[in-house]
């Protein structure tokens, strides 16, 4: 994937990090999920579509709601993953689907809930609300959720900051800022905001969760070559020697909730 707002427009691809993606990368705090629910995503029965869904890591940490999720993402093999530890967990109620947000190919009004954590700004933001309004049943719930680092307020994220970009100087970290919240323009004459959420949360890592939860991120293990990959891998391994474990690294939650006014 190129995009031209995002790392000079270098190319990435998050299906080559999905083995380290479906272990490392279920990172999300339980306070995300309960949040989710009280605003009633997530109830017995309820079609929820998750969109860039990865390794299907909020339909997992969802499960046991009773909801029925189908889970999508351009990178087959995010959803190759994803499918063969949902049969191993037995989560029979997740489906899986390799496509882009832009065009589900899914029926009109299939779903309750829409859900996209973190990749919405990888998609054509216009096209990809037209389609989840389409797909959504009328009064459906649409959440847009981001978690961001804060290397200002963490050494070991800086440290982490600073080293990426030492092996991939055109990759921009992005986050760790205010979020000055404006009903966006794709919102339009298709969803009125419900609620909107900031806020700041220590997330508990071992060093080897940490460090394989970098890897998997955009500027690593999904743009850099193998051999690049491991000789970061090596060099952050040796700068977190000096740190105590566990590591209790702050993080800024957003969520952004939205119904469809049809």
């Amino acid at each position: 994937m190129k995009l031209s707002h995002i790392d000079n427009s270098n190319d990435f691809d998050f299906g080559k990090t999905a083995e380290n993606y479906a272990r490392f990368r279920d990172i999300y705090p339980e306070s995300m999920y309960e949040k989710l629910i009280e605003w009633g995503i997530g109830k017995v029965g309820q079609q929820i579509l998750d969109l860039g869904s990865g390794t299907a890591i909020l339909p997992m940490n969802l499960y046991h709601t009773g909801a029925f999720f189908t889970a999508t993402d351009i990178a087959e093999n995010q959803i190759a993953v994803g499918k063969a530890l949902a049969r191993q967990r037995g989560m029979e109620r997740i489906s899986f689907k390799v496509c882009p947000a832009e065009t589900t190919g899914f029926a009109d009004h299939a779903f309750d809930a829409v859900t996209v954590v973190q990749c919405f700004p990888y998609f054509d933001a216009e096209r990809a609300a037209a389609e989840i309004f389409r797909v959504l049943k009328p009064q459906g719930l649409f959440c847009k959720i981001l978690m961001d680092w804060l290397p200002k307020e963490d050494d070991v994220i800086a440290e982490m900051i600073d080293l990426v970009q030492v092996y991939n100087p055109t990759w921009n970290p992005d986050g760790f800022q205010e979020y000055d919240y404006h009903f966006p323009d794709w919102a339009q004459d298709r969803f009125v905001n419900e609620a909107v959420i900031s806020y700041d949360e220590a997330l508990v890592f071992t060093k080897k969760a940490w460090l394989g939860r970098v890897l998997t991120c955009r500027g690593v293990g999904a743009s850099l070559p193998p051999e690049k990959v491991r000789e970061f891998e090596a060099e952050y391994s040796r700068v977190l020697e000096k740190y105590a474990e566990p590591l209790y690294l702050k993080h800024r939650i957003h969520m952004e909730l939205y119904r469809s006014v049809k």
